[in-house]
């Protein structure tokens, strides 16, 4: 039985309200690549998650499973094998602020870059933002490098079958591709989404 007190809202308002709502939150699909090598691994990447799921304006919508991969670029051997992982988050943040944020993650747990390739307790890259497509120096959008790296392929597949690298295709050819030599799937260690 109906309130007769209860008016409808008339649909222009509801519109209005919307509209107004998806300028105040519109949230953008970014996807991150994790990967660590020094330390214990797993603690870290699920504590890069926990904290990315901690910056107001983002939200971690999935988690991929663990790969354990051999470092790249350097001697075989030469370093500990890395942990990488995809998290796919609506964001808030402009690309900029987002950077920042995996920056201070990176910092936050003593992320030391003095050489190229080097070994480190956590990596925090932007794969991807939205469709955006930039080649600035600071942050280049698409990641210059992801569609050569399964690592990065492999787990973004994973969680996102259809996904798209902007102006590179979809991730499933593009991992086809590149193929799996190289990563193993840890189908024995998990990473939550945070609750």
């Amino acid at each position: 039985m109906s309130d007769p007190t209860v008016q409808p809202v008339p649909a222009a308002v509801v519109e209005q309200v919307d509209a107004a709502d998806t300028t105040l939150s519109n949230p953008k699909r970014a996807v991150i690549a994790l990967g660590a090598n020094l330390g214990n691994r797993l603690d870290t990447l699920q504590g890069a998650i926990d904290a990315l799921e901690d910056t107001p304006g983002v939200r971690v919508k999935a988690v991929s499973p663990v790969y354990e991969t051999e470092p790249w670029g350097v001697e075989p051997g030469s370093q500990p094998s890395y942990f990488n992982a995809v998290v796919v988050v609506k964001t808030t943040l402009p690309p900029s602020s987002l950077l920042e944020r995996g920056q201070a993650i990176e910092e936050a747990y003593d992320r030391v870059r003095e050489e190229r390739w080097g070994p480190r307790t956590i990596d925090v890259d932007i794969v991807a933002y939205a469709d955006v497509v930039s080649d600035d120096p600071v942050l280049t959008l698409p990641h210059p490098r992801a569609h050569e790296r399964a690592f990065v392929l492999a787990p973004w597949y994973d969680v996102e079958p259809e996904a798209k690298l902007p102006g590179r295709g979809p991730v499933a050819e593009l991992l086809a591709t590149v193929g799996r030599e190289g990563i193993v799937t840890r189908a024995d260690l998990e990473l939550r989404l945070p609750d």
